[in-house]
């Protein structure tokens, strides 16, 4: 694999255009293929508004926030921004016709080159070309790996997933498309939002078993229904999602997880159990137990709820997913407790620690798994701070434990609310309103980002004559406890004068190997 970087860019229309003359200059034709096609005609059939995603508003916790940080002077992360991607297939080698179109954009972007496969990527700031070859492709029992051969562009389109993305056009002169080429009948099942495979759905899944996260994950990117024999197949080759790498798995579940609504997606997963091949915590959510009369809701459903819920309120990936596990220490921690009903308690902690179990399955990295983990295990504070009353002490300790993540804490939170009765709805929302404004106060008023003790350790070890050790870990979160609850405020002054009215008490206890000089 090559790669060449560069930075700059072009509209679709003169990528279409140097498409075309690199395909006169090479004597070839060239076809665009796949969900550029798609959802050309899906536009066309459906409207506009089918492709129209919609903003998120920020909450003013976000936007104090992020104010807190640029006033600090701190670098706030861009959002990537999504490229357009667009597919080529080339009667010939995909390879060459990149370096060609390199050459004819005059190294406009950065091409990225797969021998091995006869393809490339062809990368600039928003827009992303693929370019192939047509080609059969042969797996070999149990391989993920296929043998590649020259084929013709019918034959090349047999072997995409969905028939939804297996029609083409001809991108002739001055860049101009030709008719579309649909042997499969694609454009009938986008005008029914049906996906079925072009080919038999058993060879498709055999050959990319991968292929059966993208029936879900279509299936709710387009709001489309499976084909029956398609959602057959689903089950029956559920098992061959096992030599797919856990990354290439996390990569097209979090793509689900993009999408609109994904519980569309999920239900699918849930139903063909595909969720037991890569995430059987999900479906162990399922189910209703009922004793003495009294029952619980189904903690899958309302999940899948929350999800969308979520998915309204925020494009982030990983809180999306963090409301997928948010209750997914339910399942062990589930008791009937009489004159009290069902209860899961402490449910929040065994969700943290199965969170981090499923992020090294899944190979997520570890920051990304400690975010989730984070939300997951604090995600029932706030409803309890609601019960009990709403302190400055209270508050303090969330903003603490939560950091600048308060604000997705509290969306998933809101999101958490399933209930179908209007006022009782309301009467929530309204309580994480009073909420969000004292935490607002409290940010405001005590300064708490990055919170730790405003009396240093090695101030602490020089006054004392301590070595580093635990006792300095002992004074420094005594001081920041008495900021938490309130006894002092969080200066410096303030924290030194507690420091020293303190630290004999824990001098007393002090062993002697952390003893730096006598004491």
């Amino acid at each position: 694999m090559r790669q060449v970087l560069k930075e700059r860019t072009m509209t679709e229309n003169q990528v279409f255009t140097h498409i075309a003359n690199t395909a006169k200059a090479l004597n070839t034709q060239v076809f665009v293929v796949g969900g550029y096609v798609r959802d050309g005609y899906m536009k066309k059939v459906f409207g506009e508004e089918e492709s129209t995603e919609e903003n998120i508003e920020k909450s003013k916790i976000q936007t104090a926030i992020e104010k807190d940080i640029i006033d600090g002077g701190e670098e706030i992360k861009e959002v990537v921004k999504k490229k357009t991607d667009i597919d080529f297939v080339v009667l010939g080698s995909g390879l060459e016709f990149a370096k060609a179109f390199d050459t004819e954009v005059e190294e406009c972007g950065s091409l990225v080159e797969f021998e091995d496969f006869d393809t490339a990527r062809y990368v600039m700031e928003d827009i992303e070309i693929e370019f192939a070859g047509a080609r059969a492709e042969e797996y070999e029992k149990g391989s993920r790996k296929p043998e590649v051969k020259p084929a013709t562009l019918e034959e090349d389109l047999s072997r995409r997933d969905f028939t939804v993305n297996a029609i083409a056009q001809e991108v002739q002169e001055g860049g101009q498309l030709g008719d579309m080429v649909d042997p499969y009948d694609g454009k009938k099942d986008i005008e029914q939002r049906i996906l079925k495979t072009p080919l038999d759905p058993d060879q498709t899944f055999n050959e990319d078993p991968l292929r059966m996260l993208r029936a879900a994950r279509f299936a709710a990117q387009l709001n489309f229904t499976l084909e029956e024999k398609t959602k057959e197949s689903l089950l029956k080759n559920r098992k061959r999602l096992g030599i797919v790498s856990k990354e290439r798995v996390q990569e097209e579940f979090f793509k689900l997880l993009a999408s609109k609504k994904p519980s569309i997606g999920f239900m699918i997963l849930f139903e063909e159990k595909l969720f037991e091949e890569f995430l059987p915590e999900v479906p162990a959510l399922d189910g209703v137990e009922e004793v003495y009369g009294h029952n619980h809701k189904n903690n899958l459903y309302h999940t899948f709820r929350v999800v969308d819920n979520i998915s309204e309120r925020t494009h982030k990936i990983l809180l999306r997913y963090a409301a997928l596990m948010h209750d997914i220490g339910k399942p062990g921690t589930k008791e009937f407790i009489k004159g009290r009903g069902w209860a899961f308690d402490m449910h929040e902690h065994l969700g943290r620690k199965i969170v981090r179990t499923v992020g090294k399955r899944l190979r997520m990295s570890k920051d990304a798994t400690e975010y989730v983990a984070n939300l997951v295990r604090w995600h029932q504070q706030p409803i309890q701070l609601m019960d009990t009353g709403v302190t400055d002490s209270a508050v303090r300790r969330l903003v603490v434990n939560l950091g600048n993540d308060i604000d997705d804490l509290l969306r998933l939170c809101r999101s958490d609310i399933t209930t179908g009765n209007p006022k009782k709805l309301q009467k929530r929302l309204k309580n994480y309103d009073v909420l969000e404004e004292r935490i607002l106060h409290v940010i405001e008023k005590d300064k708490l980002r990055a919170f730790q003790s405003p009396v240093r350790g090695e101030e602490i070890m020089e006054v004392c004559n301590l070595k580093p050790g635990p006792t300095v870990g002992k004074i420094k979160e005594a001081i920041e406890e008495a900021i938490l609850d309130g006894k002092i405020r969080n200066k410096y002054e303030e924290a030194k004068e507690y420091f020293l009215s303190i630290k004999d008490t824990y001098l007393k206890e002090v062993v002697d190997w952390e003893k730096e000089k006598t004491i």
